[in-house]
């Protein structure tokens, strides 16, 4: 699958934003898809994962409660809403996905080598 990103922007404090990763090639619907995000200077970092049915979801714990996976098979799209943004939520966010026909959990799913095919990233810009 060939993965675009696409939702990103520059938002005030406290503002929500829904971030979208679209299949452009292929059938997302086989593959566990994750949103990861990296901003300048630290590591890339994992936020969520959702199964190829959208019935199970994992998220950082730290992230969890404020931003919501969800994905539609029908769109060839996985989502990531976030609310109550903070500064430290800017960076740069990418989708990753991996094959795993109607499995709900896989190895590793935190760890962005679990993944081969990623979109080239969107950018969110947080202001406080």
């Amino acid at each position: 699958v060939h993965l675009v990103e696409s939702g990103g922007g520059s938002k005030q404090a406290g503002e929500s934003l829904r971030l979208s990763c679209t299949a452009t090639e292929g059938v997302l619907s086989n593959y566990g898809v994750a949103w990861f995000r990296q901003a300048p200077g630290k590591e890339r970092e994992f936020i969520a994962a959702v199964a190829w049915s959208g019935d199970s979801a994992y998220y950082a714990d730290s992230l969890k409660g404020r931003f919501t996976i969800s994905r539609d098979n029908a769109r060839n799209s996985v989502y990531l809403q976030m609310t109550s943004l903070r500064p430290e939520d800017a960076a740069v966010y990418r989708c990753a996905a991996t094959f795993t026909g109607t499995n709900s959990r896989w190895s590793f799913m935190e760890r962005a080598s679990a993944y081969a095919q990623w979109g080239q990233g969107t950018q969110v810009t947080v202001s406080s």
